[in-house]
């Protein structure tokens, strides 16, 4: 695909994305995300990044076209988002249609999760810590602090987002290679290891403020680890299922998030995910 396709298929991101608002709420039992400071532009440049990175994806996967799908998926991501400190962003939830068992953000709140990954889970609390995981990576900036995507700086690496569709060629070389870049983050589990497990962090903490059983991730990762795990990871960058799945009950432990009364929403869940079918 072109550099020009690109930048059509982040303007039909818009489009295909099911949009909603994330409002705001310290100890957990309140609101969880990052305490860092950033401006209006500094937000617009993530947004434009993101939108960037999600086109690529699009590109990549084909989005799942089932409305009542892509809405419930939304309608558990926007319980979760309403927990963060991002009030700011306008998250989006997606569908892509694949066997693989993943699930991707973009800055700017593009969230992704997979239809291999739907077809694993058991419950709706299962779906929602893999959704609270990948909103940790936005709060919390990852890919932005990473590539230190700002909305204005001198240094070229820092403006990018503002630069698509600049009218200088090397302006958007530079962009495309910063795009490259985070989507290899996300794609290649490239996050740095205290990012994941602080992602994880939130995950749990935003899962138990949303009513939902923290432990359900767990459930998850303890499922997923034989398939997970399979992918080498020669620098040791990708904490183990195990490290992960430790820190989860560690955190549940330590705060006293009861999970007695938490929802599972199973039934729902399968109702949402009838039909739904393996590739």
């Amino acid at each position: 695909m072109r550099p020009t396709e690109y930048l059509k298929m982040a303007a039909l991101v818009a489009l295909v994305f099911v949009s909603l608002s994330a409002s705001a709420g310290k100890d957990w039992r309140e609101r969880a995300s990052t305490e860092d400071e950033f401006s209006e532009g500094d937000v617009a440049a993530e947004v434009a990044f993101g939108r960037e990175i999600s086109a690529r994806i699009l590109g990549r996967y084909k989005a799942n076209n089932n409305p009542a799908l892509i809405k419930y998926v939304n309608l558990v991501g926007l319980s979760l988002v309403r927990s963060t400190n991002r009030p700011e962003l306008e998250y989006r939830f997606m569908v892509l249609e694949t066997n693989d068992v993943n699930a991707y953000a973009a800055p700017g709140g593009y969230v992704f999760v997979t239809t291999g990954a739907l077809q694993l889970m058991k419950d709706e609390s299962e779906l929602a810590g893999v959704l609270a995981h990948e909103i940790g990576h936005v709060t919390e900036m990852h890919v932005v602090k990473e590539l230190k995507i700002k909305g204005a700086d001198d240094s070229l690496t820092s403006g990018l987002a503002q630069l698509v569709g600049g009218s200088t060629e090397s302006a958007r070389a530079a962009f495309s290679q910063a795009v490259d870049k985070g989507l290899d983050i996300i794609f290649k589990d490239n996050y740095k290891r205290e990012d994941e497990m602080q992602a994880d962090k939130s995950a749990v903490i935003v899962c138990a403020l949303g009513g939902y059983d923290a432990s359900a991730l767990a459930r998850y990762l303890d499922r997923t680890r034989a398939i997970k795990e399979k992918v080498p990871d020669p620098d040791g960058t990708h904490p183990t299922a195990d490290a992960r799945i430790s820190q989860i009950n560690e955190i549940i432990a330590a705060n006293g998030m009861d999970a007695t009364n938490a929802a599972s929403n199973q039934k729902r869940f399968a109702a949402a995910m009838k039909g739904l079918k393996r590739l």
